[in-house]
């Protein structure tokens, strides 16, 4: 009989990859689905759909029936929202949830879907996985609410032997971001020519492809308790969005900008989107963040999983050619 998997946020653009991932091994595939789900990115995909929840326990149950290993990718992932303790419930929670049902169904093995969100970025210098942020240096409500989920999981495999594997994707770019994500929008702005300055900050850049094949590594020679970052290449803003405007046949932004002045457009941009409800392309929390390059090794996920990463720039690429595809630019 082929042993099913459970992919939770399968219908995002992480938990895509690695459902798609997971039917190339020729797993069986369930996948956990919200009622409201965009469901295009499973669309003609021989996966399971299950209705259910990963805040609520009772659905993470019966999802979990008769599942052998388990990916729990679902995430709040704004890194804005009018009441910013309601990310940080959510990612919580559902940890929580999920982890619960998981031990009590006696999954064989998981694997939780982290973020480099919840490590401490250095100045400028590549850092890894013993770059661990607390709740007081930590910036945004994303980012706590990764770590605070991340801290759960550490507790249960410590205190009651959870089988779960933690992988710290980095800034994952590529096809069928739907949404699309934070870093998607400023792929498809810059693309469309109306991204004209930038902030002097960097990313790690890696194929969403690249990520999911580092879920099966970490699931099939990852060590129980450990966390792993499946990042690619670092590289500054400026020089991304210079590749990026370069594919998509624009001039490149010229304007570097302080932070300073920028505070108050994204204090304003924040009050416009209180009232809209659409999240800002400029918040404070972001502009906290630009500080630092955020710059991550993978040397611990190569060295024990033989995770290898493509260059950033095919990543980009695939990102902007699907974009352009389906109607985004």
């Amino acid at each position: 009989m082929t042993d099913i998997v459970l992919v939770t946020g399968a219908s995002g653009f992480v938990g895509a990859a690695v459902a798609r991932a997971a039917l190339k091994r020729g797993f069986r595939t369930r996948v956990l689905l919200r009622p409201t789900a965009d469901r295009r990115n499973i669309a003609g995909l021989e996966v399971e759909p299950v209705t259910g929840d990963m805040r609520d326990e009772a659905s993470m149950t019966g999802a979990l029936d008769g599942v052998r290993y388990l990916f729990h990718v679902a995430a709040d992932y704004r890194l804005w929202a009018r009441d910013p303790e309601e990310i940080a419930r959510n990612n919580l929670q559902g940890a929580q949830a999920v982890m619960a049902a998981a031990k009590r169904a006696g999954v064989e093995r998981i694997v939780y879907t982290s973020s480099v969100a919840a490590l401490k970025p250095g100045r400028g210098e590549a850092v890894d996985e013993t770059s661990r942020h607390t709740p007081h240096s930590v910036i945004g409500a994303y980012k706590r609410s990764k770590l605070l989920a991340e801290r759960e999981v550490e507790r249960r495999v410590t205190e009651e032997g959870l089988p779960c594997v933690i992988v710290a994707p980095s800034t994952p770019i590529g096809p069928r971001d739907i949404k699309p994500t934070p870093t998607g929008r400023i792929i498809t702005e810059t693309a469309k020519g109306k991204l004209p300055a930038f902030v002097d900050t960097g990313l790690n850049l890696v194929h969403v492809e690249d990520v999911a094949e580092g879920h099966f590594l970490a699931l099939e020679r990852g060590r129980i308790g450990e966390n792993y970052i499946l990042g690619g290449q670092d590289v500054t803003l400026q020089t991304m969005l210079g590749e990026i405007a370069a594919l998509a046949g624009r001039r490149p932004p010229k304007i570097k900008l302080p932070r300073g002045p920028l505070f108050p457009l994204a204090y304003g941009a924040e009050a416009f989107a209180r009232v809209t409800g659409r999240e800002p392309m400029l918040t404070a929390d972001a502009l906290r963040m630009s500080r630092y390059h955020m710059f991550f090794s993978s040397e611990k996920a190569r060295r024990e999983l033989g995770y290898t990463a493509r260059p950033y720039g095919r990543a980009l690429e695939d990102a902007v050619a699907w974009f352009g595809a389906n109607g985004y630019l």
